[in-house]
């Protein structure tokens, strides 16, 4: 640990460089903080060192990040980051820093000095504008839940104290984007007028098949390309590196299952994909973020023989240069095939999530299948 601020109310703001044994106590903090809230699943401490390691994660290899802790005497009372994204710059050229891993305990003056420390770290480097929450990239754990606070989080998503919100405001900040997530009970079929749509013929030049766990590697690839293509424009994008494709591809081998990830060939190219995975949280919502001496023989239990009930889908999408009718069609092939199977794996629910509130050919597709939006997450920012 680094670098002493002063702060008001006796609060100090101390840097916490990426890759220092401080970082321990930045990751520790949410633990106490969501004591007593039943719907917080705490995180893998392991994966949470993970994570945050400029070694362990590609995303560092393009972005400048700096880690703060505020404190009230030697205890830890709040902690935030804050991160330049080099790749989403080269792209946007708009100056914007990000931050991101915010959490506070419910007092005010915490919470401003926490902004103040990451938005001058941002000035100082000449961002112009400051947008997030991003734990760390757009790409992992995105925005702050304001509404949904009665249901535990999915897989790699969040959850937040219901006060977070207001004292983001108190800080100057306002709503830069909503971004929803949908649940969806896959006990019932698609809507009658779905089903007519996806129940004719293919034509012979379109093939949906399911992911290749032989070939795993260059269908992650694939999955990465379209995945790029299909989401460049959209509000925050930043692709998906080489190094971040093989660190997915490492990091999902234990949690896929080739029944629940599909791709859509068109004239043997692939051009349109999905990917549900097992909801991670349901099996580890009792270890406490340990997986050692027990944990990960419950876990592997839970995830390979007892089964979860719940699932996330986490990656969609569909290339910009498929036109026509199949823009429409191959998203709605690619839930049923994932429904059908998930069903038939013991499957209840599933999570279809982020979705971005002004994205309305996607909004419109979801919806369309019945699905409920049960949370809102959300992305704030603010002139530096």
């Amino acid at each position: 640990m680094s670098g002493g601020q002063g702060g008001d109310a006796g609060i100090r703001i101390e840097q916490v460089v990426p890759g220092s044994k401080a970082v321990d106590r930045f990751i520790a903090l949410p633990y106490r903080l969501h004591e007593g809230d039943p719907n917080w699943v705490p995180p893998l401490y392991m994966e949470r060192q993970e994570t945050l390691s400029p070694k362990l994660n590609p995303y560092f290899q393009h972005a400048d990040v700096m880690f703060f802790l505020a404190l009230r005497g030697e205890k830890v009372v709040g902690r935030i980051s804050a991160q330049i994204d080099r790749a989403g710059l080269e792209i946007r050229q708009d100056a914007t820093g990000h931050f991101g891993l915010l959490a506070a305990e419910d007092d005010q003056a915490v919470v401003d000095a926490l902004f103040a420390a990451a938005a001058d770290w941002l000035r100082a480097r000449g961002m112009v504008h400051m947008v997030g929450p991003f734990n760390l990239s757009i790409n992992e754990e995105t925005g702050l839940l304001v509404d949904g606070w009665d249901t535990p989080p999915m897989l790699l998503m969040g959850h937040d104290r219901a006060y977070l919100g207001p004292r983001i405001e108190g800080a100057g900040l306002t709503k830069a984007k909503d971004i929803y997530a949908y649940l969806y009970d896959i006990q019932h079929d698609l809507p009658k007028p779905v089903r007519r749509l996806i129940d004719r013929p293919l034509p012979a030049n379109i093939r949906l098949r399911m992911l290749d766990m032989k070939r795993y590697d260059q269908d992650l690839e694939n999955i990465t390309s379209i995945f790029n293509n299909a989401w460049a424009g959209n509000w925050g994008f930043v692709p998906l590196s080489e190094a971040e494709t093989k660190q997915m591809a490492k990091s999902l081998k234990l949690l896929i299952n080739p029944k629940l990830a599909w791709i859509v060939e068109v004239d043997d190219t692939p051009a349109a994909f999905g990917v549900c995975l097992p909801n991670l949280n349901e099996a580890i919502a009792d270890l406490g973020g340990k997986l050692l001496p027990f944990g990960l023989i419950k876990l592997l239990w839970r995830l390979k023989v007892k089964g979860v009930k719940t699932a996330r889908v986490p990656l969609m999408g569909v290339r910009r240069d498929v036109g026509g009718w199949l823009q429409a069609i191959l998203p709605f092939l690619i839930i049923d095939a994932m429904r059908r199977e998930a069903k038939q794996l013991g499957y209840k629910q599933i999570e279809l999530s982020w979705i971005l509130e002004d994205n309305l050919p996607m909004r419109r597709i979801i919806e369309a299948v019945a699905t409920s939006r049960y949370k809102t997450y959300r992305l704030y920012g603010k002139p530096l």
